[in-house]
């Protein structure tokens, strides 16, 4: 995806990606306004100090008078006080607000990636979205969070000490003002190369983020082919990449902040190397000089301070670049604008009407062709065919993780493309090849196909599929806790959990694909019985290898390159169909 779109990203110099930020942080609007008025009092109590300092100067020093020198120096700790209290409030305020909108935009970046279709996650990594979770949305906090504070603070004082310099010396201010744009303008520049390194270090840390994610999954294929130091030697080559990356930008930083220091000290030394002269002529006192050398010290630390910024900002900036293409990132399958409505639950009468689909990532090999089936109410069909034939991908389309580029699917005599698939979903349970547990208890593994269950349905669904037995066993029984993907666990078991989860859902439609090639022979006929429970009454697809499980359908449709070759019974199929009768003795050991 991050190669997808480069041409469409904004110049470097662009801050319209941080306009993304605006509606999360006005959704606290009142933590905002706390926040400004925090700053304005601070910013004012700051700059109300070296007008106490100069009349004690002018005033108290001159007076040769304790109590007057006393009452100005009360006047100026009561203006630090009030600076440090309301300074502290705004750090805290501005601080909290960055971390309310970090979790915001975690939780909607999160919320967008896990509603995309299966199209999304064929061009993108996961480890390229958990990158962008965990790097670019820290960067982002720094922005809304310490940048931002950091950013309000030193524009008011930047502002206020300029408009404070003019009230003491116009001369002396309009040599400032011509030495900013001297200041500022190398700032700009070199803050725009920072903003692409800052992008192209993040691209690399979510290259190493891939990797490792991609090889962490994989870690028992990648032991078996003792290929650790392999994928050791490729992650640190990344990892030097991305380090190499990160050096090219933190030099470019130190010599923008190195640069943005001495150019802002060195304009500070002219300024009052010329006030110390008027000092000298007598048209400035010395209060007056002292203030202006404070304000000019606030000015120029400020400055000092939007410089280092600048530099956080552009980092953010690419940041919220590469999460604002995930949060604008629209799936392909979607509810349209007014979708049909099933009722609540549907009779499971399926059509498939000339389907024809090609995977995105293999346009010119067609995965289903002229696929046209009709599937009755409570009727049991077993797909089978050659790996490749199209059996899974049949299952997919009638989840709708992908539409047909021509044809249509029905339920209940209704296009599924006129629904939305939530409401689709709901009427379809699957039990897949390929078991996926989460990192949870037995029992919230169950409670995944009805999330509403109590623990006695639960349980219940558990005897139902031959699982109860095991997960009693278990340290904890149903409330251990299963691992990662379900490591703690055989296939087999791993299986009877899933058989147990759809169980628990009962929908009137049945997806099975292959639901029994991970059991022994003994847990395959508890859960054969198990399953042929659950198919009463439902609409049942099944993907199958197995003999016995083809043998009690009440219909087996053969599929060869995307198209369905034949439709009948199993002693039909053998005498009549050349593919079946093969399959029949190859993968079912019929004869």
């Amino acid at each position: 995806m991050a190669e997808k779109n480069t041409t469409t990203r904004p110049t470097g110099s662009s801050l319209k990606p941080l306009r993304a930020l605006v509606p999360f942080i006005l959704n606290y609007r009142g933590t905002l306004i706390a926040a400004l008025a925090a700053l304005l009092v601070a910013s004012a109590a700051m700059l109300a100090l070296p007008v106490a300092l100069r009349f004690l100067i002018d005033n108290g020093f001159v007076a040769r008078d304790v109590g007057t020198i006393n009452r100005y120096f009360g006047w100026f700790f009561a203006a630090a006080a009030a600076f440090g209290a309301f300074a502290a409030l705004r750090y805290y305020l501005v601080s909290w607000l960055g971390e309310r909108v970090v979790a915001d935009i975690r939780t909607a970046v999160y919320d967008r990636v896990i509603r995309m279709d299966p199209t999304f996650f064929e061009t993108t990594r996961t480890g390229e979205v958990l990158s962008r979770l965990t790097a670019d949305v820290t960067l982002v906090q720094s922005v809304s969070g310490v940048s931002l504070s950091i950013a309000l603070r030193a524009t008011v004082n930047l502002l206020g000490g300029l408009v404070m310099l003019a009230l003491t010396s116009v001369k002396l201010t309009l040599y400032i003002l011509m030495g900013i744009p001297v200041v500022i303008v190398p700032i700009i520049i070199i803050g725009r190369r920072i903003r692409s390194q800052s992008r192209t270090t993040q691209d690399r840390v979510a290259d190493t983020s891939g990797l490792a994610d991609e090889t962490l999954n994989a870690i028992q294929t990648v032991q078996a082919f003792t290929l650790e130091p392999l994928q050791s030697k490729r992650y640190s080559e990344a990892v030097v990449e991305s380090f190499k990356a990160a050096i090219r930008r933190v030099r470019t930083r130190a010599f923008l902040t190195a640069l943005g220091i001495t150019m802002v000290f060195g304009a500070i030394t002219v300024i009052l190397w010329t006030g110390s002269r008027a000092v000298l002529a007598g048209s400035m006192s010395g209060g007056e000089l002292a203030q202006f050398l404070m304000y000019s010290m606030f000015v120029g630390s400020s400055a000092a301070a939007l410089s280092e910024v600048w530099g956080e900002v552009q980092r953010g900036a690419g940041a919220m670049e590469r999460l604002s293409e995930l949060l604008i990132a629209t799936p392909a399958i979607r509810a349209p604008d007014n979708p049909a409505e099933l009722v609540e639950r549907a009779s499971g009468r399926i059509s498939f009407k000339g389907v024809k689909f090609n995977y995105p990532s293999r346009p010119d090999s067609a995965a289903l062709e002229d696929f046209s089936l009709d599937i009755e109410p409570g009727e049991t069909v077993a797909i089978v065919g050659p790996s490749g034939a199209g059996k899974s991908t049949s299952f997919q389309m009638l989840l709708r993780f992908y539409d047909p580029e021509s044809g249509s699917i029905e339920i209940d005599g209704i296009n599924i493309a006129r629904l939305s698939p939530t409401a689709l979903r709901r009427q379809i349970g699957l039990v897949p090849q390929e078991t996926v547990l989460f990192g949870d208890s037995a029992r919230e593994n169950i409670r995944y196909g009805n999330p509403d269950a109590d623990d006695f349905a639960v349980e219940l669904a558990a005897v139902a599929a031959a699982a109860d037995e095991f997960i009693v066993a278990l340290p904890d029984g149903f409330d251990t806790f299963l691992g990662e993907r379900g490591t703690r666990l055989s296939g087999g078991q791993r299986q009877r959990v899933a058989i147990a989860r759809a169980i628990l859902k009962d929908p009137p439609i049945l997806l099975l694909d292959e639901a029994t090639s991970s059991l022994d022979a003994e847990s395959e006929q508890l859960v054969q019985v198990a399953l042929e429970g659950l198919m009463k009454d439902r609409t049942t697809l099944v993907i199958a290898h197995r003999l016995a499980t083809v043998k009690k359908v009440d219909r087996i449709v053969v599929m060869d390159q995307g198209r369905i070759v034949a439709v009948g019974n199993h002693d039909e199929l053998t005498s009549s169909n050349e593919l079946y009768a093969r399959l029949a003795r190859l993968q079912f050991g019929d004869t």
